[in-house]
Parts: C-alpha cells; sequence; structure tokens
C-alpha cells in the first residue's frame, strides 16, 4: 500500500494518505484509526452517531480540519437512518446530533463550522427530509473537497519560508494525518520537498500521547522527507546550537488578536523561538480562525483525562494518590508569532482578524 511511485529530487512521492473519506458504499466514514499507529495502519469505518463521537473524543481521528470533515461527514451518517423522516423531524434530530459531535472535543474551531455549515444546509426549504439530506450530504462533499485544496494553498503560500538545505521544528503532527490533504504545518515542507528543495523536520514527541513521534515521523519518513524525533524538552537546546530555522505549528483556534491555541507545549516553543531568534509560523486554514473570540483567555482548553498522562502502554507512572493536570492545549500569545500562514495569505503582525 505505501510502496513509493516515483522519486522527485531528494523526496520521494508516495501515494497520499486519506485521513478521513467515505467508504466505498458511502454509507460510513472511513478514518485512518491513529491509535494505531505506526505499529499498525488501521483504518475503522464510523457507521452511527457513536461511533462517530468516539473515534473523535478518543483521537482516533485528529487534528483540527480532520475532525471538522470527520463530524461534518459522519453527521449525514447519523442521520441516513431517518431520511424518511419530516422535513421538520429530520431538522430536529440533526441539530441534536449536531450538538453532541461538536461537544466531543470544545477547542478546535474547525469541528463546530463544519458541521454546523452542514446543518445549514438542512434548513433551507425542501420537499422532505430525504431531499434535506441529500443536501448536507453535498455540503459534506464540497467541504471535504475544499479541505484538500485549502492544503496546497497553505504549502504553496509558505513554500517560500524554507530556504534550500532549511531545517524545521514542529509539535504534535499538522500534517496529512490531521487534515483530509497535504496537511497545514507540513504542507510547505511537502510542496518545497516536491520542487527539489533540501529541507528537513526536526519532530518535537508531543507528549503526553506522542503524536509527533508516532504520527509526524511516520507521515514523513514515508514520504522520504528527512525526519528526527526529539524530546520536547529538548527543543530549546537544539535551538541554542544552530539545528532550526524556523518552527512551523499548526493552530486549533486562533483569536481575532492573533492568539493562538494549539497542542499543549507549543507556548514553551514560541517562547525558546524568541529567545534564540528564530521565526516562528503558525499554519491554518481561515476556518480556525474565530474573530467571534477577542484574545486567547477566552479560548475554552480541553481538558483530557488523567490515565493520557499517568499511564505509558497501560502501565502507571504517577503515582496513584498524586492527582495530575492534562490541558490539551496552551495559548501563545499573538506578540510570539512571526506570522500567520493561512489559505487566503501570510499574515503579519498586528493581527486583526474580522468576523
Amino acid at each position: 500500500m505505501f510502496r513509493p511511485s516515483h522519486t522527485v529530487g531528494t523526496f520521494t512521492a508516495v501515494q497520499p494518505i486519506q485521513a478521513v473519506r467515505w467508504a466505498p458504499d458511502c454509507n460510513a466514514v472511513r478514518i485512518i484509526d491513529q491509535t494505531a499507529l505506526p505499529e499498525q495502519f488501521v483504518e475503522r469505518d464510523l457507521r452511527s452517531l457513536d461511533d462517530v463521537c468516539a473515534a473523535i473524543s478518543s483521537l482516533a481521528v485528529r487534528g483540527a480540519p480532520a475532525i471538522g470533515i470527520a463530524g461534518a461527514m459522519g453527521l449525514v451518517v447519523s442521520l441516513d437512518a431517518f431520511s424518511d423522516q419530516t422535513v421538520d423531524g429530520l431538522r430536529a434530530r440533526a441539530a441534536v446530533h449536531a450538538q453532541r459531535i461538536v461537544s466531543t472535543r470544545p477547542t478546535a474551531a474547525n469541528l463546530a463550522w463544519a458541521v454546523n455549515a452542514v446543518l445549514a444546509d438542512a434548513m433551507r426549504p425542501f420537499a422532505s427530509g430525504a431531499e434535506a439530506l441529500r443536501a448536507m450530504r453535498e455540503k459534506a462533499n464540497a467541504l471535504l473537497a475544499d479541505d484538500a485544496a485549502m492544503c496546497r494553498r497553505i504549502g504553496e503560500l509558505g513554500e517560500p519560508l524554507l530556504a534550500d538545505g532549511a531545517q524545521v521544528l514542529t509539535h504534535c503532527n499538522a500534517g496529512a494525518l490531521a487534515t483530509t490533504g497535504i496537511g497545514t504545518a507540513l504542507a510547505p515542507v511537502y510542496v518545497a520537498a516536491e520542487r527539489g528543495r533540501r529541507v528537513s523536520v526536526l519532530a518535537c514527541e508531543t507528549r503526553p500521547l506522542l503524536q509527533g513521534a508516532r504520527l509526524t515521523a511516520w507521515e514523513l519518513s514515508r514520504a522520504g522527507v528527512p525526519v528526527r524525533v526529539i524530546t520536547d524538552s529538548a527543543a530549546a537546546g537544539a535551538m541554542r546550537d544552530g539545528r532550526v530555522d524556523l518552527v512551523i505549528v499548526g493552530a486549533d483556534r486562533i483569536a481575532a488578536n492573533g492568539d493562538v491555541a494549539n497542542k499543549i507545549g507549543t507556548y514553551a516553543l514560541a517562547l525558546a523561538a524568541r529567545y534564540h531568534g528564530i521565526p516562528f509560523y503558525v499554519a491554518a486554514p481561515t476556518s480556525t480562525f474565530d474573530a467571534a473570540i477577542a484574545g486567547g483567555a477566552a479560548i475554552p482548553i480541553e481538558q483530557r483525562g488523567r490515565a493520557e498522562v499517568a499511564c505509558i502502554a497501560g502501565r502507571a507512572i504517577v503515582p496513584n494518590d498524586v492527582p495530575v493536570e492534562n490541558p490539551a492545549f496552551d495559548v501563545t500569545p499573538a506578540d510570539l508569532v512571526t506570522a500567520i500562514v493561512s489559505d487566503r495569505g501570510i499574515h503579519r503582525p498586528p493581527y486583526r482578524f474580522e468576523p
């Protein structure tokens, strides 16, 4: 399945990852189960509301754009059994299903944005519930196609930021596994590599769930992009030693003033980059911008379960009587962000994102 198809410069082009897509019968959302990587490549079909919510909350599908698309498609799938209802009946059920999907992960702006976009299509005049559901499916298909195109635009716009020989540091996973295209933070890396530019990546392991070590390293090595995994605590030392030319990370929500919520540990990287004079870039689609939130203090931060911090591979590493804190994200102030690369362009401070 992963045999390289051809080589461009030093970059080995392979069949693209499809983190989220329709199952062949179009009655399920097919995802790559990212909890199984890198040991196993497993695809799962989500056929019910419970399936969709469990996959998103367990991080079987993850990354702000990917969970948005999975949630939008999942809303459609969850309503397939109710297509014989009246328009009003379908709308009422769709609103309940949508709220449950959106509540699974409160920080990522894309999830609510995509699910609500599909829900809004059900509110147009229709003769039957089945007709409304068809419109919702068409909207989900459009979002799926738009997401892949968005990734490519971010890659094209961000590629000039990477000089030949650039050493990029990234955190968590904002690549193909986190989207339905070539990623956000990794999109400029992929485009630069396609064009024969020599680029390499330092991937922070990203505790507590190791998305950098398990996912970013897996997809980059699969694509032939040189990648090395470091512990999160080694990043500042790598900057000091001159092994980082720029930092590129993704985002789960960006406030109107440019404050950025991203995977926990991002704020520390931004501080270290500023101290060492290294550019710190954020790459995210405009659907991640939340102009209704003035600043980062108002961004809701998801708190996850104790076991993610207290256990590794099923073994306790924290005494049972000691509590833990497990915020999934932190907020990087806008004044630490060199620029934000979106599908609409490169935004530089002072940031003022309008509704």
